[in-house]
């Protein structure tokens, strides 16, 4: 959902310079030259459309209600794009620690590869869960156990405020030992 806010914030902010570039070049053509057209914007148009306009008018609540809308869905794409990072335990009240996700798989994957049986792992983590999925030339039953008790191991070394789930998922792959 970060992507969308990088994307999302320059476009708003170009939307608004281009916004502000017109207006100013409007406003110096219409000092400069009272009498002349408008550059790019029909003004005098929608300013008689406007002024026949009242606020109980259908088209002043639609717009009203399409800018709530709008901003709403902006309000909520930031919410949920903010960065869902996992806390770790405070070693004194004052202080708030945390790590990302990122570092989290990192140190989870680094132990998974390891492991002697583990061809190839990938490892996703999250503040609520910790997904493994590897795998192995060997049997898959016997390295789950083994995996999972070296997660559990790595996961009961860090200071996390709340354990994670784990799910650790061994497929066995094809090729020679």
């Amino acid at each position: 959902m970060r992507v969308v806010l990088r994307l999302l914030s320059p476009l708003l902010g170009l939307l608004v310079a281009a916004i502000g570039v017109v207006t100013a070049l409007e406003v110096i053509v219409a000092w400069v030259a009272p009498a002349s057209s408008p550059l790019v914007v029909p003004w005098p148009t929608w300013q008689a459309t406007v002024a026949g306009l009242t606020w109980s008018s259908g088209t002043v609540r639609g717009v009203a209600i399409g800018v709530g809308v709008v901003g709403l869905l902006v309000l909520l794409v930031g919410l949920v794009a903010r960065r869902h990072d996992v806390a770790l335990t405070e070693p004194v009240p004052e202080v708030t620690v945390t790590t990302s996700p990122r570092s989290l798989a990192r140190a989870v994957g680094h132990e998974v590869r390891s492991h002697a049986d583990v061809v190839s792992a990938s490892v996703v983590a999250s503040q609520k869960k910790v997904v493994v999925k590897a795998g192995t030339l060997d049997p898959p039953d016997e390295v789950r156990t083994a995996l999972r008790e070296r997660v559990d191991e790595v996961l009961g070394r860090l200071p996390l405020a709340r354990r994670p789930r784990v799910s650790v998922s061994v497929a066995a792959t094809k090729g020679v030992k």
